[in-house]
């Protein structure tokens, strides 16, 4: 425990999601709003789903977490900010910073595995839908959660140690509106290369591997779809999983505009708002784009709001 006494740095400063202090009033009233809607949105889908029998299915499964690793992403940072910017101060303990960062990588890498989760389950369902139930047992679905969420707790500590052991001396001020990797390896005054090379190597395969594989589903799917004779057939079938893809699309679109882009493009400000668009803005979406394009979802929700309407009826 020797590197905590070299620490010279006992809290950080974030800077917040502009440097414009006049728009802290507006921003405030802007991410509660998303928090609150995220919240709503992402609550109510785990409870349709929880409370409907005939949604205890494998990809409801999988949507409900989904739903609660959406909710735990915001949570883990929104707050924060959100006290931040209507107190005025910007700080954030050592522990707290530490504590932010690894819960944040923890659930953004189990979201990127339980999204591919996701993909193979609609691969198996389209094109192997006589062996399905066979293929996606309870078995299998919870072995395949479970791997996700070890490998993913795994990678998060694996990273906050390593980050842990730096000294930071240079500066405490972290330019972004949470306690992120890459911002605080900025201010270490120790090597960073042993951190950075984990990043390079085991981050990208736990990002990336995850994508391959949802691209390599796909590419099955749309090649059993592109078989079914029928507009109508194929329109069935694409839909159901034409909600998945549009989430996959707005968060890993996010991460390429992040990391695959020339320096060249560097801006702080890009940075920021590419990850407001990850770690608030999908995550708020999400349940409205699966209840919006799910039929299932809808008629689920509509039998709650019904039966909680009539329940509330009789008690007047």
């Amino acid at each position: 425990m020797e590197w905590r006494n070299e620490t010279l740095v006992t809290e950080f400063l974030l800077q917040g999601p502009t440097d414009h202090e006049e728009l802290n009033d507006f921003l405030f009233f802007v991410f509660l709003v998303m928090y609150l809607i995220n919240l709503l949105g992402n609550g109510t889908m785990i409870s349709v789903i929880s409370g409907n029998s005939q949604l205890h299915t494998p990809m409801y499964l999988f949507l409900c977490i989904l739903s609660f690793i959406d909710m735990c992403v915001t949570t883990v940072t929104v707050p924060k900010m959100l006290s931040n910017l209507s107190s005025g101060k910007k700080t954030i303990s050592f522990s707290n910073c530490f504590t932010q960062l690894c819960f944040f990588i923890a659930f953004t890498i189990e979201e990127c595995m339980l999204l591919s989760i996701m993909a193979y389950d609609r691969y198996v369902a389209i094109c192997n839908p006589l062996h399905y139930i066979s293929i996606m047992n309870k078995k299998v679905c919870l072995t395949m959660l479970l791997t996700s969420f070890v490998i993913s707790i795994m990678h998060a500590f694996l990273h906050t140690l390593l980050a842990l052991r730096l000294s930071f001396c240079k500066s405490n001020k972290i330019q972004h509106f949470f306690c992120d990797l890459a911002p605080l390896l900025k201010l270490s005054c120790t090597d960073t290369s042993i951190n950075e090379l984990l990043i390079f190597t085991e981050a990208s395969l736990l990002v990336m591997g995850p994508f391959v594989i949802i691209l390599i589903s796909y590419v099955y799917i749309i090649k059993s779809i592109l078989k079914i004779q029928s507009t109508g057939g194929r329109h069935k079938t694409f839909s159901t999983c034409s909600s998945h893809l549009t989430v996959v699309i707005l968060f890993y679109g996010t991460i390429a505009f992040m990391y695959f882009r020339p320096s060249s493009s560097y801006s702080l400000q890009k940075d920021k708002i590419a990850s407001v668009m990850y770690s608030v803005l999908s995550p708020t979406l999400n349940p409205y784009i699966y209840s919006l394009r799910n039929k299932d979802v809808k008629m689920a929700l509509k039998k709650a709001l019904q039966r909680k309407f009539t329940f509330s009826k009789g008690k007047h």
